[in-house]
């Protein structure tokens, strides 16, 4: 990560950066599944495996390539037409999905996070980034945040430029004066590099199998996590290289 003007924000991706995403997606998959069965037994029969709907959701997409970054609208539309499909009521798509968004929401937070996302809120403005549907308030650590940018509430994704700088703009700073982090090489530091922000690559060790390949082949050294980047911009801060 290359040193810059000093930082006056940070913007941080969600999944995958602060608490590990799969196991939070299986959990909410299974409370849906077990609300579907009780709610909406045809549909529960054909919901699951995921493999059942991916032609509804082929055809979805196609209907609306432009929604296809929002990951509420595809997940709640599916869930609309696989009711109708079974010939159930899709007005429960919508109590449907809160089952599921609310599940989604229980994740278990990496043990670096809540330390250094204190030390950093002191220090910084923080502003939530994410493609996915992570609510930092649902979630219990939207206090350390000055603000949230989501791809389904602004409408477009990451690896687009207007959603950093939306961010940027929520963090009251230039873009050279924000830090963001998160655990894509492509989606969140290259992007957000291209935006004109800084960036800095968070690996955790589990997913240190995730190696770039191609073009992305290039130096670029990832932090382990968040202990390990807040001391390198802690002795940045005091002029140490």
């Amino acid at each position: 990560m290359e040193s810059h003007r000093p930082l006056q924000a940070i913007t941080l991706d969600l999944d995958d950066t602060l608490w590990p995403v799969k196991p939070a997606l299986i959990h909410a998959e299974q409370v849906l599944s077990d609300w579907l069965a009780e709610h909406a037994p045809a549909t529960a029969a054909g919901w699951f495996p995921p493999g059942n709907r991916r032609g509804v959701r082929e055809a979805l997409l196609a209907e609306h390539p432009q929604r296809a970054h929002d990951v509420s609208f595809v997940r709640s539309e599916l869930l609309r037409r696989s009711l109708r499909a079974a010939g159930e009521d899709p007005a429960l798509a919508e109590p449907a999905f809160e089952v599921f968004l609310a599940a989604r929401q229980r994740v278990t937070l990496y043990a670096d996070v809540v330390p250094v996302l204190q030390r950093w809120s002191q220090r910084y403005r923080l502003v939530a980034v994410s493609n996915g549907n992570a609510d930092v308030e649902r979630i219990g650590i939207g206090r350390f945040f000055s603000a949230s940018v989501s791809a389904h509430a602004l409408g477009v994704a990451k690896p687009d430029p207007r959603i950093y700088l939306e961010a940027c703009r929520l963090a009251d700073a230039a873009p050279a004066e924000v830090l963001h982090v998160g655990d894509d090489l492509h989606l969140d530091v290259r992007a957000a590099r291209e935006a004109g922000l800084q960036a800095a690559w968070l690996r955790r060790p589990e997913f240190a199998h995730r190696q770039p390949d191609g073009a992305e082949a290039v130096d670029e050294a990832p932090f382990g996590d968040l202990a390990a980047l807040d001391a390198f911009l802690h002795a940045r801060e005091r002029g140490v290289r």
